[in-house]
């Protein structure tokens, strides 16, 4: 009944709205309100307004739409680590190393099923996959085409099959079978890219997007990300007289497309200096280069020049080239230029804003690559600079959400947040952070650049921020976003130590184990050091002391295949006392008995916190054996300590005889006689 009511009071609504918006004679005479389109006024009575329905147009959602509303809907869970290790929880990672080991051993397991696909397409022929996945079943790489011909060498090329193609290219100059230009530059691009050596099963994946890009080349995307960093690169070099070459000196006529490809294969593995040679054969030949081209040449010129000056000149000239051929330059082609003036020194301070101007002037948006390299032009190996230049990239940061446009735009973040702790400043680190959480620009982080972004980050936490921050960041990162470091935990025992919460130690201790650094001597030193320095309440004492048992276990041999480590002086004075102060007399006095087999003397501190232990629990015996231990290694400290033991002590007459029964040292005795005799 309900819902007729509801049913029939639509359908009056609708009748009624009818009516009001139709004239005599069948005609709509309203007009549309200047306020609102779906407001108007009749003729007959203005003050009366009328509604219009207005129908919206159809919108066509994102295929990801409702998997992003739900994801808008949840919060990062700060005790859960990262999602590639939740498949299997005995692989959770411990540590930043286990991390790394884990995420290359998952990649490492889906290379390995990519290689049994594609040696072994035969036992994958059927689909049981619904909807089917084209991309995950296994393509066939078996040259359909037979025979030699140019055909079949495109087919080879198509395939990536460096050693066929080669072949079946020389099998037909040899049939003398004239080969086109174009398969013949295709020839060349297949052989520039792999420097003339057959593709790894590792890089097939990155190498076959890279290939199959249209308008990007992929030497300029990928390859020399690493040698320009250090000089080398892991890759293959470029061989003397290599097919490349050879093949490029028999072609019967050449384009710009040939020179263009032999320029890029060279500054991609390392024959710079042939490189540039091509380049003024490119120009003798009154051909023009792409933009790609110049952008390779552009990143090699600190490998062709020694000095700063000339290797800015260089970089001008082919910035000119570039404009007298019309080409027009890309974001990677300024990227390029920031990139070799990171080697300028002095000369890339100077212009490399002025690079960011002619950005602007054309309407190209930096992107983080731009920032990451104008942050090291100025910061990198320089002390004591400004943060004006950092504020203001973070100001333009902060702003957008930024898609991955040059390999080195995952570098930003981490080497933005170095600078902030060159320069100390924590609000800087700050606002970095809030451009990381801008729109995707997290996703610039993988699991490598995230534990050193947020190590980096934490460490300046410790230095700058109260110890609530501190606590309250660690216990929101720690092991969801990163893994501290040994590092990181020494910084974070500083703070504790400066604003006096050293009582937070052993839950700092358990994190430690958790993540693997129990064995770490510097760390076991900080924390024995830090524990044992001041007295604290009895609740706190004894938690100290269940601290110092597990390290004192950590030193002795708990299995066939585990080394203990070695004891040093300090460490076992500060297990004494720490053991001496939660009253575990029996304890400490087994730890002081090491002294005498690690050969070490415990200091004065150590000795009368055992025998004020020995007092508060009525342990003369131990102090007894005290009083021993200090007289056979001969220390000043064993008169004062029998003096203390006969004065705060009860002891028996059996007690009292063994405690003047200790002989002391003859030397200390003789010469304390000669000194009084001669007063």
């Amino acid at each position: 009944m309900a819902a007729r009511r509801v049913g029939a009071g639509c359908w009056q609504r609708a009748l009624w709205l009818g009516q009001r918006c139709r004239l005599s004679g069948g005609q709509e005479s309203y007009r549309s309100s200047s306020s609102s389109p779906a407001l108007g006024k009749t003729v007959d009575n203005p003050h009366v307004t009328q509604e219009e329905i207005v129908l919206p147009r159809r919108k066509t959602w994102d295929k990801l739409a409702v998997l992003q509303t739900l994801a808008s809907t949840v919060n990062r869970d700060p005790t859960a680590a990262h999602y590639m290790f939740q498949d299997d929880p005995f692989l959770m990672p411990r540590n930043a190393a286990n991390s790394r080991l884990y995420s290359l051993s998952k990649e490492s397991g889906r290379n390995a099923a990519k290689y049994i696909i594609k040696n072994f397409p035969q036992y994958f022929d059927k689909t049981f996959a619904e909807p089917n996945i084209p991309c995950l079943m296994p393509q066939t790489l078996t040259p359909q085409t037979e025979g030699v011909s140019e055909e079949a060498l495109r087919e080879r090329i198509h395939l990536r099959m460096v050693k066929e193609s080669v072949d079946m290219f020389d099998q037909l100059l040899q049939a003398g079978t004239p080969v086109s230009l174009e398969t013949t530059n295709s020839l060349l691009d297949l052989l520039c890219f792999y420097g003339d050596g057959e593709p790894t099963p590792e890089k097939e994946q990155e190498e076959k997007e890279d290939v199959e890009e249209s308008g990007v080349d992929a030497s300029e995307q990928k390859a020399p990300k690493r040698q320009f960093r250090r000089g080398s690169q892991s890759g293959p070099r470029w061989r003397e007289s290599n097919h490349a070459e050879r093949i490029f000196k028999i072609m019967p006529e050449r384009n710009a497309h040939s020179y263009c490809t032999m320029i890029r294969g060279m500054v991609k593995h390392g024959a710079y200096s042939k490189a540039y040679g091509m380049y003024l054969d490119l120009l003798n030949e009154r051909h023009k280069a792409d933009v790609h081209t110049f952008n390779a040449l552009i990143r090699a010129v600190p490998y062709l020049k020694e000095r700063f000056v000339e290797r800015w000149e260089l970089a001008k000239d082919f910035l000119t080239h570039m404009a007298q051929q019309k080409v027009q330059p890309t974001l990677l082609t300024f990227n390029s230029v920031l990139k070799s003036l990171r080697r300028c020194g002095g000369v890339g301070r100077t212009m490399s804003l002025y690079v960011l101007k002619e950005m602007e002037a054309l309407e190209i948006e930096p992107s983080l690559a731009s920032y990451d390299h104008l942050l090291s032009v100025y910061y990198r190996g320089v002390e004591a600079q400004s943060s004006d230049i950092i504020s203001e990239v973070l100001n333009e940061v902060e702003k957008r959400s930024f898609t991955a446009q040059d390999p080195d735009d995952a570098n930003f973040f981490n080497t933005a947040m170095q600078v902030c702790c060159d320069l100390k400043d924590i609000k800087l680190a700050y606002q970095l952070n809030r451009a990381l959480e801008k729109g995707d620009n997290w996703k610039f982080l993988d699991v490598d650049r995230s534990n050193g972004y947020w190590s980096k980050f934490f460490s300046l936490l410790c230095m700058m921020e109260q110890i609530e921050v501190v606590l309250k960041w660690y216990k929101e990162t720690s092991s969801s976003l990163f893994y501290p470091s040994p590092k990181n935990i020494l910084d974070l025992l500083q703070a504790l130590d400066a604003a006096n919460q050293l009582e937070v130690i052993p839950s700092v201790w358990e994190d430690v184990k958790q993540l693997g650094f129990s064995r770490r001597q510097d760390l076991l030193e900080e924390f024995l050091s830090l524990m044992s320095r001041d007295q604290h309440p009895s609740e706190i004492q004894l938690a100290f002391a269940k601290c110092a048992e597990e390290i004192k276990a950590v030193h002795e041999p708990a299995g066939p295949g585990q080394v203990p480590l070695e004891w040093t002086g300090s460490a076992l004075g500060h297990v004494v006392v720490l053991f001496s102060r939660a009253g575990r007399t029996q304890d400490a006095w087994n730890m002081m008995e090491h002294f005498q087999k690690i050969n070490r003397i415990p200091t004065d501190n150590v000795m009368d916190e055992f025998l004020n232990c020995a007092k508060q629990t009525n342990c003369p015996d131990e102090a007894i054996k005290m009083v021993k231990l200090a007289a056979s290694l001969g220390l000043p400290l064993s008169q004062r300590l029998k003096s203390r033991t006969e004065k705060e002590f009860e002891l028996s007459e059996t007690q009292k005889k063994a405690l003047e029964s200790i002989k002391w040292d003859g030397d200390s005795s003789d010469s304390d006689s000669s000194d009084s005799d001669r007063e």
